[in-house]
């Protein structure tokens, strides 16, 4: 497999690669790394075309200095890439969540161990870490969680493991879903059902609790979707958009009968509750 390897150089770095990496994942880039000074974005040859960055708003910001280069690349050891810029994280001193080959971490109530390869979601993206804080302050026992755009399946993982007893993780990208199948096989879940598709593939089933940490648009257009499968009463977390994006989505919710509950924020991103 070919991909297109961007390095892109900001100045200043933060917020504004945060806001970079969202909108270059609403266009096909399948991967980040994040560097000192800025990032490395990385799509598939057969999704690239020469039109693709003139949908980037933040390329034409005035508050932020973008350079780039580009060059193909073949399929290469992409752990051996990312191991060098993953740290193990904790979050809200309950959770670590860490890959296979870090030994010293701290004792947490929860492990989580990630393998991303080409996948979202360590962690340390600011929406994953705000999901996961919300799903150790609430209550998911005995419930069933939909897990939307679940990437390496992090949050499907940490529901489970706090007592949800359905668990469906569901991702559009292949690499999301093979990913997502070693991650639950190597926490000990295999109750934890993956899928590869979106919204259109989810049947009867109605859920307790659905998590789509995705993107702006995405949730805009599936939302009527999730609502038709949640439970009376049920609840819905909400991240992948920006603060400048929170009325937006809070309409979206509340016109749909959901009540905002909590909101989260944090490097500029929001991860919201909603009731319905």
């Amino acid at each position: 497999m070919i991909y297109i390897e961007y390095i892109f150089t900001l100045d200043p770095v933060q917020p504004f690669t945060e806001i970079l990496i969202a909108e270059l994942g609403g266009v096909g880039f399948e991967s980040f790394v994040e560097t000192e000074d800025g990032v490395k974005a990385y799509i598939q040859k057969e999704d690239w075309h020469p039109q693709l960055l003139e949908d980037i708003f933040i390329l034409n910001s005035e508050e932020v200095q973008i350079s780039f280069t580009q060059a193909e690349i073949q399929q290469q050891n992409w752990n051996a890439t990312w191991e060098q810029n993953f740290n193990p994280i904790v979050v809200d001193d309950r959770c670590t969540v860490k890959a296979p080959f870090h030994t010293d971490t701290p004792e947490t109530d929860y492990t989580i161990i990630i393998e991303p390869k080409m996948s979202f979601g360590t962690g340390h993206h600011a929406t994953t870490h705000m999901i996961l804080s919300f799903l150790l302050e609430d209550e998911v026992a005995g419930q069933a969680v939909l897990d939307m755009g679940c990437g390496t399946s992090v949050l499907a993982i940490m529901a489970a493991m706090r007592g949800a007893t359905y668990v469906e993780a569901i991702d559009i990208d292949a690499w999301c879903y093979e990913n997502s199948l070693e991650n639950i096989d190597r926490n000990g879940q295999p109750h934890i059902v993956v899928k590869q598709g979106d919204a259109s593939i989810l049947g009867d089933r109605q859920f307790d609790t659905i998590i789509a940490n995705i993107n702006r648009n995405i949730l805009l257009s599936d939302l009527q979707t999730y609502v038709k499968v949640l439970k009376q009463g049920g609840t819905i977390y909400l991240s992948g958009y920006l603060e400048a994006d929170r009325e937006i989505l809070e309409a979206a919710c509340t016109k749909l009968g959901g009540t905002p509950v909590k909101y989260k924020s944090r490097d500029g991103w929001i991860a919201a509750k909603f009731v319905f």
